[in-house]
């Protein structure tokens, strides 16, 4: 497809999102995320589907609907990015991934060169996962090799600092989501909150040290955890998961309470949050319909009106019940998990990108 009106093309900005920008990453500092958002087409509207049961449970999900007669007046769209799901045409996420993967193959080779005396790069990607982009410096350029690996996420404007990207494989066992769906991405409300949440609490607030961590004893734990257990820990426990319980509990109280003398009380304050969550099985998607947020954090109409979402729906009670036993005695045993686990003959090779 030619540049133009009805194809896909790169909107031109970028979006750095997630934990090595919010201050609270635990794995090697340099790895990163980065929304690149893409100029769509007219004519596709956004069609929340969280309630009619199709794709993942715990996820609030969208589809980018076609317009009654659309698909036939742009043929050609239709049928390089367009699926079926309930006799309608809608984007396709695993069509414009393919697409994405392609155009930053093009793009790498027309910068590739000029770079070649910098640095090293080079793009991998796996099955239903956006790309990777790993640049090595050459030694002559910087005082030593520091590789960095940027995740490149292709992104769905809906407006407001919204945005819709694929919804990742659940795992290696379980069924793809249909392509017709897309997840919800509300990084700038949460760095909005984050930056709002700097301004009230104290200058020495722990609030993202106690999440680091507990995030740090999760990856730990999971050192020691059997399968098929130790994969169900790691969703459960998933970061996005303990952000939300972290936003949750820092609204309950007074701020002043997340004062850095305090890190252990609050610390423990989360993990028996956490617990009592996994317990009731419930845990709320924290900016979906949440009436409760602090006026200074505007919310667009799309999340005041949207259906909250359970993040914890999609596990059995069991599967639960074992969390919130391990999460305790992980925080009971922090001592020993720290110098048992961080032993180099117990730590697990980091996973690929």
């Amino acid at each position: 497809l030619q540049p133009g009106p009805l194809a896909l093309s790169l909107r031109g900005d970028f979006v750095r999102i997630g934990s090595a920008y919010e201050q609270h990453k635990v794995r090697s500092p340099d790895c990163f995320d980065i929304l690149v958002p893409l100029r769509l087409p007219p004519h596709l509207e956004p069609q929340p589907r969280s309630a009619d049961g199709l794709g993942p449970r715990g996820a609030f999900l969208c589809g980018l609907r076609a317009r009654a007669g659309w698909p036939r007046r742009c043929r050609l769209f239709a049928e390089g990015f367009c699926v079926e799901l309930q006799g309608r045409s809608h984007l396709s996420s695993g069509l414009v991934l393919r697409w994405f993967q392609g155009h930053l193959q093009r793009c790498l080779g027309a910068v590739r060169y000029r770079l070649q005396e910098r640095c090293r790069i080079s793009l991998s990607a796996c099955p239903g996962r956006p790309p990777t982009l790993h640049i090595l410096p050459c030694s002559d350029y910087v005082c030593c090799h520091i590789s960095m690996a940027v995740r490149l996420i292709p992104a769905i404007p809906l407006g407001d600092a919204l945005y819709l990207t694929a919804l990742p494989p659940e795992g290696p066992q379980a069924p793809p989501a249909p392509e017709a769906l897309w997840g919800l991405n509300a990084s700038r409300q949460e760095q909005r909150l984050l930056s709002w949440l700097k301004e009230q609490a104290p200058a020495s607030s722990c609030h993202l040290k106690c999440l680091q961590i507990l995030k740090g004893l999760r990856d730990l734990r999971g050192q020691g955890l059997e399968e098929p257990f130790c994969s169900q820990w790691g969703r459960v426990l998933s970061s996005y998961v303990l952000k939300t319980a972290l936003f949750s509990l820092l609204l309950q109280g007074p701020l002043e309470a997340w004062d850095e003398r305090f890190l252990v009380e609050r610390l423990e304050d989360l993990v028996l949050y956490l617990r009592d969550c996994l317990r009731k099985q419930v845990l709320m998607h924290f900016f979906l319909g949440n009436a409760s947020l602090p006026e200074a954090v505007a919310l667009p109409r799309f999340l005041k009106e949207a259906t909250p979402v359970n993040l914890l729906a999609a596990f059995d009670g069991p599967t639960l019940d074992l969390a919130a036993f391990q999460l305790i005695n992980t925080w009971i045993q922090a001592p020993h998990v720290i110098r048992m686990y961080s032993s180099p003959r117990y730590l697990r090779p980091a996973p690929t990108p």
